[in-house]
């Protein structure tokens, strides 16, 4: 049953709707946060230590600037092209030691490093998982992606096949299926997003910055009596936000001689900022309701019209385990992965950190793959999908996770 608008908020605000939820709305000055500033370059050869420690260092002035702002900037991320323009021979054992060396740079500076989307070829997908499931057990810093789908060439069949064996592979690496968080499937995303793990780079050295502000879009619903009014103040919120940080961004490219490469205007959420809240707040139903539909294309028609460099996805992220209100909502079965694809197809960035089956079969998992890349395709925009497997669970079970960025749910169902 629906509750009235503001007996809702009451009880949301109270807690009393919100199980898994850690923390209350940020106060007014700090109602978002730089989620990460990336650095996007062309390595010509892995062993280039002071060409990545001049990015790396580049990085850090970037954020001291912002934080002399007032902004508190997150995470630093480094993106590169595609593995093989500096790793010809990436797919040998050899390898693996030198991405280990590259990650302990990561690990010394504290950044976190992207080496893009993986060439693919119809023969090699079953070593591919192998090679994976190496390197992500010497690395803890590195995320990669394969691309399953573009505008030029549609879906790619063997793109499928082989993503599906790195996600068959990676769930069986470490415990609780959590290897395939720095693993994703992506369908015609750009180069230079920010968030990891579908972030890649082609061409002159840029920034661009993701950002975390779900906090920014409740406080700004509460506001609201109707969706119509809650889009006109989300803009102008938003709006006042981010001008100031591309202000500072075009100003810090022209004087370290880089390209401003924008925002992604993404309210990704974060451990005190859900989007579920946020989504609930608008439509005063809990998220998975109907009229979640209209929220979430609501909030992706302001993000659209902001008038900022807009880069990446630019949609709503939904990432079921890493926001509180949606891992309990998922836990509530008020929806599947049918409706994650259903509001990817207003907005959205395909399906994010879903727990599956540990015994889920390929073909499902190929077919899940498939309908994100037909979405990418019939809608021209870039979507992801991060699945995970959790090993011994089955659709229905609790899964609980010891990592602090993410919250207990439920396993979905696979179809």
């Amino acid at each position: 049953m629906r509750l009235p608008r503001r007996q809702f908020l009451k009880l949301a605000g109270s807690g009393l709707l919100l199980p898994h939820a850690r923390a209350s709305m940020a106060s007014s000055q700090h109602r978002f946060r730089i989620r990460t500033i990336t650095a996007g370059m062309e390595l010509d050869k892995i062993d280039n230590p002071r060409r990545i420690h001049g990015v790396i260092d580049l990085l850090g002035r970037l954020r001291a600037a912002y934080q002399d702002k007032g902004y508190t900037v997150q995470t630093l991320r480094l993106a590169t092209q595609s593995l093989a323009g500096y790793l010809p021979d990436w797919m040998q054992t050899s390898s693996i030691s030198e991405l280990k060396k590259l990650d302990l740079i990561m690990q010394e500076t504290g950044v976190l490093l992207s080496v893009g989307p993986l060439p693919i070829d119809a023969g090699n997908s079953l070593e591919l998982g192998s090679w994976a499931s190496k390197m992500i057990g010497a690395t803890s810093r590195t995320v990669f992606s394969i691309n399953v789908a573009s505008a030029d060439a549609g879906i790619h069949a063997a793109s499928i096949r082989s993503a599906v064996e790195v996600i068959a592979a990676l769930s069986r690496v470490g415990s609780a299926g959590l290897s395939n968080f720095r693993f994703t499937a992506s369908a015609c995303v750009p180069p230079g997003t920010p968030f990891f793990p579908a972030a890649y780079h082609e061409g002159e050295d840029a920034f661009s910055i993701g950002l975390e502000t779900p906090n920014l879009l409740t406080d700004t619903f509460t506001e609201a009596d109707d969706i119509r009014e809650a889009k006109a103040l989300l803009r102008t919120d938003l709006q006042n936000a981010l001008e100031p940080i591309e202000e500072l961004g075009v100003r810090l490219a022209r004087e370290n001689g880089l390209k401003y490469g924008g925002i992604d205007v993404s309210p990704a959420p974060g451990p005190e900022a859900s989007i579920g809240r946020a989504v609930e707040t608008l439509t005063g139903n809990p998220f998975g309701s109907a009229s979640t539909l209209a929220a979430c294309s609501a909030i992706t028609d302001v993000l659209k019209s902001l008038s900022v460099k807009k880069c990446g996805f630019s949609g709503l992220m939904l990432p079921v385990i890493e926001d509180s209100v949606l891992a309990a909502r998922a836990t509530e079965n008020r929806y599947g992965i049918s409706e994650l694809l259903l509001y990817s197809s207003v907005c959205g960035t395909g399906l994010d950190v879903v727990p599956l089956p540990g015994d889920v079969s390929r073909r499902k998992l190929a077919g899940i793959l498939r309908d994100v890349a037909a979405l990418a395709l019939k809608y021209n925009k870039p979507l992801s999908a991060r699945i995970m497997p959790i090993p011994g669970k089955k659709a229905g079970h609790a899964v609980t996770f010891s990592h602090p960025l993410l919250h207990d749910s439920v396993v979905f169902a696979p179809d």
